[in-house]
C-alpha cells in the first residue's frame, strides 16, 4: 500500500495537492402566490377532531365562521384572540377578510383549526409572511389528539378500583 499517510507531515503534503471541492450554489425558492379567480386564498386548517375550510381576500378585517360574525360564533374572548393571532404576528390586522366553515370538534378545538387555516391561507396568499408565521409555530399542525379508551380500563389510562377481597 503505497498511498498510505504515516505522519501529519505527509497529510499536510497530499492536502496540499488536492483541490478544494467548489461549494455548492445556493438556491434560494421563490414562491409565488395561490390565489383563485375571484382574489381569495384558500386553505384547510386542523386541531383536535375540528376541520376548517379558510378563505381569505382583501377587505376591512370581518371574519364569517360558518355564516356567523366571530363574536356571536366565538363568544369567548380567549377564542377570538386566538383567532386574531396570525394577523397581528404578520402585521396585517384588519386587512384581510376571512370567511371559515369547520365541523368538527369543540369550540377551542374549531378556534385552533381557522386559526391554523387563516395562517395558512395568509401564507398563501403574500408568501412574504412565511418566516412570520413559521417563526410563531401556526403553520405546524398541532398533532396532539384525545387518545383512545382501551379495553380493560375506565378511560383511555384510568383503571377501575382496585379491591383486595
Amino acid at each position: 500500500m503505497a498511498d498510505q499517510v504515516n505522519s501529519l507531515e505527509e497529510l499536510g503534503q497530499v492536502a496540499e495537492g488536492v483541490e478544494a471541492p467548489a461549494a455548492a450554489p445556493e438556491v434560494t425558492i421563490t414562491r409565488e402566490p395561490v390565489r383563485d379567480e375571484l382574489g381569495r386564498s384558500y386553505a384547510t386548517g386542523k386541531r383536535k377532531d375540528a376541520v376548517a375550510r379558510v378563505w381569505i381576500k382583501p377587505g376591512s378585517g370581518k371574519v364569517i365562521v360558518n355564516g356567523k360574525e366571530m363574536n356571536t360564533y366565538f363568544a369567548r374572548p380567549v377564542l377570538q384572540m386566538i383567532l386574531a393571532q396570525p394577523f397581528s404576528v404578520a402585521g396585517v390586522t384588519g386587512q384581510f377578510d376571512v370567511i371559515a366553515t369547520v365541523k368538527g370538534g369543540g369550540l377551542s378545538g374549531q378556534a385552533g383549526a381557522v386559526k391554523h387555516g387563516v395562517s395558512k391561507a395568509l401564507q398563501l396568499y403574500d408568501p412574504s409572511l412565511r418566516p412570520a408565521l413559521k417563526a410563531a409555530g401556526f403553520l405546524t399542525r398541532d398533532s396532539r389528539v384525545v387518545e383512545r379508551k382501551k379495553y380493560g380500563k375506565a378511560k383511555a389510562r384510568k383503571s377501575f378500583q382496585f379491591s383486595k377481597r
